[in-house]
């Protein structure tokens, strides 16, 4: 009887056992961890997933089995050997399943974060960049975007999945173009591989990218992640979020049906229309410049054009510019093109056979909601087809089609997680701190202008946060100052702008990290100025001194290192002049301002001297600040050291 008791409960453990064997978890990789990855030369190697708790993860590499076993919660890492830069290698990996990546590079990784500036892509700038696109040629130059996930409660161990693109000249209009001009810059320099995660979300503050651990220093944040941590309060203000877009759908809806443009027996877009009582209208320009005051709603605008006969029977491309917030835009009663919002250029392609020869229309209808709309002066307008185009500035036709009714403001709190301290670090920071790397690239501050002193701690606490995370010790933190933005100030003035620029200039303390200087690379009306080559380059040269040990190299223009007073003046010294200071272009030197102890700031005199600055003015007998380049755009700033580098803004004042 016992006999066969025993020999009854054997076969059920054998069965059982055979079961749980049937039944084990696939081996899981992260999303990073695939085809044509780029992994870190010359350090030890992490590889790391997930299986069933206790179960044999074997990996074959580089002609080397690695051997570990899962833990209780089934998670594994395998550390492997530094290697030098090469490729294409394979790797094998296995559990209750095998998971073969093919294309392996070894070379150099940069994780590289921020907002819209660092995510924009080459295919906004191709008119600018074609010859850079058509010569996009780079198959070990290799790219990881990540699509945009938050989480304000939850650390996550991985991404949404994504893979790794090689450079061509098509794939590469999918590449941020500031990452793929450093990318190439430091490829061209040392031809080894490069691999960029890109892990970037437009419009976002520097506080969503910081851990709670990283934010512990700032009571507000830690107040707010404790906060967000009641699952009943996320929730109410999840619901109350969407509870705020559904009226804007409906009201949307509302609002196709009362547009007079629509609604008529004959939509204003329409050939057959017969526009009367139309308005002139110069464009480009803002409607409330033009006598449409105080208005948000829908706007229609139309222009009749001559085409030649050369432009007909090709495509053409329409250029719109920009336009503030959201066109539908027609050429001959034809949808040529729509966007929501106002910050994208207008490129409309126009399929071969709709533009005719002699008199065509085109008609935008703008909708906006707040502020001012209409057309972005200093913005391309015009039609082209083959080598032949047409000039679109100039006298338009406009018509009012509704106003909106003011909305009030709702009283129901909200939240957008992605805008939540910790609500990136969590879902496209944290998942990636096993992958080793080479260095950081930031570039993000326009959504904290309103908050520009608190910068100066935030990024010193996302640095030290993130290096800790990786576990490597003071990696290269290479950033990006921000660029010179709105209207022009003529008179010395306050600028949040200035101040967080100002901000990142002091994170300069930080050992091992280094700022691109953008004040020449921006745009007066775009805050998405196209020229990424600059940034690129600049950062990439930064990158060759701090993570590549070029130390003859001038990587930086002149940085401000200390003021002193004699007399009446003042006599600045720089760090990082190179071979010398300079006024680019030759001239004066401009946008030194000084005061007083009142801080009542003017246009100083300044000079070069002995590769110093001296300021002074007679309106200021006894200076005690001095300032430069202190303004949202400081357009004319031009102390620049002779390499070509432009001069960090700063405040500073005689202690």
């Amino acid at each position: 009887m016992m006999k066969h008791f025993m020999c009854r409960a054997l076969m059920m453990m054998f069965a059982l056992a055979l079961l749980t064997n049937l039944i084990k978890a696939n081996v899981k990789l992260p999303s990073v961890i695939s085809n044509g990855m780029v992994l870190q030369r010359e350090t030890n190697l992490n590889i790391w997933g997930w299986a069933s708790p206790g179960e044999e993860i074997k990996i074959k590499f580089n002609k080397r089995v690695f051997h570990t076993i899962t833990d209780q919660g089934g998670r594994w890492k395998l550390t492997l050997p530094a290697m030098k830069a090469g490729g294409p290698y394979r790797m094998e990996i296995s559990g209750n399943n095998t998971i073969v990546i093919e294309d392996i590079m070894i070379g150099d990784v940069w994780f590289c974060s921020g907002q819209s500036n660092m995510v924009l892509t080459m295919e906004r700038v191709k008119e600018k960049y074609p010859a850079d696109i058509a010569s996009a040629n780079f198959p070990l130059i290799r790219n990881f975007f990540i699509p945009t996930v938050s989480d304000v409660k939850t650390v996550h161990s991985d991404t949404p999945p994504g893979k790794w693109v090689s450079a061509t000249p098509e794939s590469v209009l999918g590449f941020g173009a500031v990452t793929f001009f450093f990318a190439r810059s430091i490829f061209n320099e040392y031809k080894i591989p490069i691999g960029i995660i890109n892990s970037s979300v437009g419009g976002t503050p520097i506080e969503a990218w910081i851990s709670s651990e990283g934010l512990r220093e700032f009571p507000k944040y830690v107040n707010r992640i404790e906060q967000l941590r009641d699952t009943s309060y996320l929730n109410y203000l999840l619901g109350n979020s969407l509870k705020k877009v559904e009226p804007m759908q409906s009201s949307s809806a509302k609002k196709v049906v009362t547009d007079k443009g629509l609604s008529g027996l004959v939509a204003w877009y329409d050939p057959q229309y017969v526009p009367t009582g139309w308005k002139k209208y110069w464009l480009p320009g803002y409607w409330a410049d033009q006598g449409v005051k105080n208005l948000n709603g829908v706007v229609w605008f139309r222009k009749e054009i001559n085409v030649p006969l050369s432009m007909t029977g090709k495509p053409a491309k329409l250029f719109m510019g920009r336009i503030v917030d959201a066109d539908n835009t027609y050429v001959n009663g034809i949808p040529a093109g729509s966007i929501t919002y106002q910050y994208p250029p207008r490129r409309y392609e126009l399929p071969a056979g709709l533009l005719k020869p002699g008199k065509n229309i085109i008609v935008v209808r703008v909708t906006n909601q707040a502020g001012k709309g209409g057309f972005v002066p200093d913005k391309p307008y015009f039609l082209v087809a083959g080598n032949d185009s047409i000039d679109l500035r100039g006298e338009w036709l406009y018509k009012v089609g509704e106003a909106f009714r003011p909305v009030k403001p709702d009283p129901l709190p909200s939240i957008s997680m992605q805008n939540e301290p910790a609500g990136l670090f969590n879902t496209m920071v944290s998942p990636f701190v096993n992958y080793k790397i080479k260095g950081f690239l930031w570039y993000q501050g326009e959504t904290n202008t309103e908050r520009p002193h608190e910068y100066e701690f935030l990024l010193p606490a996302l640095i030290s946060d993130w290096r800790t995370r990786w576990q490597q010790g003071a990696l290269p933190f290479l950033f990006v100052q921000l660029a010179n933005f709105m209207e022009v100030q003529y008179l010395p003035s306050e600028s949040q702008w200035a101040e967080l620029r100002f901000s990142q200039f002091k994170s300069l303390k930080v050992p091992n990290t280094a700022m691109a200087v953008t004040i020449d690379a921006g745009e007066w009306n775009d805050i998405h100025p196209l020229d990424k080559k600059t940034v690129g380059e600049r950062l990439a040269l930064a990158a060759r001194k701090l993570a590549y040990g070029n130390n003859s190299i001038v990587y930086s223009g002149p940085i401000f290192k200390s003021v002193r007073k004699e007399g009446d003046r003042l006599i600045i010294e720089f760090d990082h002049t190179g071979s010398g200071l300079t006024v680019k272009d030759g001239g004066e030197l401009y946008h030194f301002a000084i005061a007083g102890t009142d801080r009542n700031f003017v246009w100083a005199n300044a000079t070069i001297q002995d590769n110093h600055v001296i300021v002074r003015s007679d309106e200021i007998p006894d200076p005690v600040y001095v300032r430069y380049a202190w303004a949202d755009n400081p357009e004319g700033a031009n102390l620049y050291n002779l390499e070509g580098l432009p001069a960090s803004p700063f405040e500073a004042v005689i202690k």
